[in-house]
């Protein structure tokens, strides 16, 4: 309901205006006021949003009431009333922010057309701020959605530079352009947690955080110039573990990668996070990929390097007898060069790790490696990794047995009959029963472009059909084609096409300027 006070010191004035009014408009709550300090308490406690201010009235005169008003209640609209003789009133009052006038005398219908022009303002602008408010829950419930994909196809695959950048903005992340990678180690049945330490990560506004998986969750930070990147990481790490009581905390671990300058290079600093956490049963319960012992470059270390090239091909055309042979030359000249048990477990990590990253880079789903203990002797060190090279090699043999030549066409199908929706990663996964991180691959390998991209060209492909009709507003076709906030279409559109929505229909329909 939208208020009204009359405020005029003529009764019968006031009176003629209520009647008018309640014939109009029979929906207004109205009230009066004989003058302009009345108006101004009543300002107070009835809050109106249109007031009709009557300017020459003995003592506080309209002027002066609108302006105290204003400085109050900026939000509340004015129409002053008055009569040919004081016009230049008129002229200040416009000044201060009114939004009319009406003459007195007027006619019936001039006071209706006046009025219910602001009327009508009042009512666009609360239609407006609803609309707003129920976009912006809508783009709060699916934030998390888009930050655990977008997490997963810069960990795993390529996502489009304009997502990054808008999903930066909307999550009021301080990004710098330096990041890094925590990878936290999660034990089994704690998984309710992953809320809680969301909340941590988000109080930083400094992070995102991908899905938990296997018992893993990454977790990217954008590094704060206002800390060193020790001091930030650490300083996360224990909000992070404090979480856990003393019961749990030893099966929690977090392992921290370098820094690097770009999010080109976020899939190293990963990879050094999860080394970094290989080891969880060290006293203090985090631990840096730098703090790790290196290498001595020796002759026989030296061909290590060399072995570790073979991986890619030999993963790739299924040569797992001779992969098995390279981490059993791997582990001898660990043992050869005396390395200790646990920086040769760590060192043989490295080496899994990197046939689970080019499992991943083919779409085939496998738990990333890790032991579940400190081995204690080379004897182990060799039987654990067998086991662990086992369970690699089931998955992929799992991989070739269940793949559909036709779940690429699917998908592809899926999002384009359905691109006005919001499409994520798990949509797709629930829709043709595979892990999200294999369609992410999968996808990317089969089309040339990730899923984030191709939806984006089809809703792009339907606006530009859209934007063909002169009726529909540019407003209504970024609802229609599944975006929320009209700048943000603009931004994809532009980005994607070189020109903005409006300047695409200007051409497309003939227009001048």
């Amino acid at each position: 309901m939208i208020k009204l006070l009359i405020v005029d010191d003529e009764q019968i004035e006031r009176e003629g205006m209520k009647a008018i009014l309640d014939r109009a408009f029979p929906d207004l709550i109205v009230e009066q006021a004989n003058n302009g300090s009345m108006a101004v308490e009543l300002a107070a406690s009835f809050k109106p949003d249109l007031v009709l201010m009557d300017i020459q009235m003995p003592g506080m005169n309209g002027l002066e009431a609108v302006e105290r008003i204003h400085v109050v209640y900026p939000q509340i609209k004015f129409i002053m009333v008055t009569a040919f003789d004081t016009f230049n009133y008129v002229q200040s009052a416009l000044k201060l922010g009114a939004k009319d006038y009406i003459l007195k005398p007027s006619k019936v219908s001039e006071i209706r057309t006046t009025i219910g022009k602001v009327l009508k303002e009042i009512e666009d602008e609360r239609n407006l701020k609803t609309e707003s408010n129920m976009q912006r829950e809508m783009l709060q419930r699916t934030l998390p959605l888009v930050e655990t994909d977008v997490v997963t196809q810069l960990l795993y695959d390529h996502v489009h530079e304009v997502h990054l950048n808008m999903l930066v903005e909307m999550l009021d992340i301080r990004s710098t352009g330096e990041v890094f990678v925590m990878n936290v180690i999660v034990p089994n049945g704690m998984e309710h947690l992953y809320t809680r330490i969301k909340e941590k990560v988000r109080k930083t506004k400094s992070g995102w955080m991908g899905a938990l998986y296997d018992g893993q969750l990454p977790v990217i930070i954008f590094r704060d110039k206002d800390q060193s990147y020790r001091a930030q990481a650490i300083s996360l790490a224990r909000d992070i573990l404090s979480i856990s009581n003393m019961e749990e905390k030893s099966s929690w671990f977090i392992g921290i990668g370098n820094d690097c300058n770009s999010l080109e290079e976020i899939r190293q600093s990963y990879q050094e996070a999860i080394i970094a956490s290989s080891n969880t049963t060290l006293p203090v319960k985090y631990r840096f990929y730098q703090d790790i012992t290196m290498l001595n470059d020796t002759e026989s270390l030296r061909q290590v390097k060399y072995l570790k090239k073979d991986f890619s091909d030999q993963v790739r055309l299924g040569q797992w007898d001779q992969l098995k042979s390279s981490i059993s030359q791997l582990i001898q000249t660990y043992e050869i060069e005396g390395f200790e048990m646990q920086q040769a477990q760590q060192l043989v990590l490295e080496a899994l790790w990197s046939i689970w990253s080019i499992m991943s880079e083919l779409g085939i789903e496998t738990a990333t490696p890790i032991y579940n203990y400190q081995t204690l002797n080379y004897r182990q060190l060799r039987s654990e990794t067998t086991n662990l090279l086992i369970e690699i090699k089931k998955s992929y043999d799992i991989h070739y047995e269940n793949l559909e030549a036709n779940t690429i066409h699917q998908i592809k199908q899926y999002i384009m009959d359905n691109s006005q929706l919001n499409i994520s990663l798990e949509t797709l996964s629930n829709k043709v029963g595979l892990s999200p991180i294999y369609i992410s691959k999968m996808f990317k390998e089969k089309l040339g472009v990730n899923y984030i991209d191709f939806l984006t060209e089809c809703r792009i492909e339907k606006a530009k059909k859209m934007l063909a009709d002169p009726d529909k507003s540019i407003k209504e076709i970024t609802l229609e084609i599944g975006y929320h906030e009209p700048n943000y279409f603009s931004k994809v559109f532009k980005k994607m096409c070189n020109v903005t929505p409006r300047e695409y229909r200007k051409t497309l329909l003939g227009l001048k300027d």
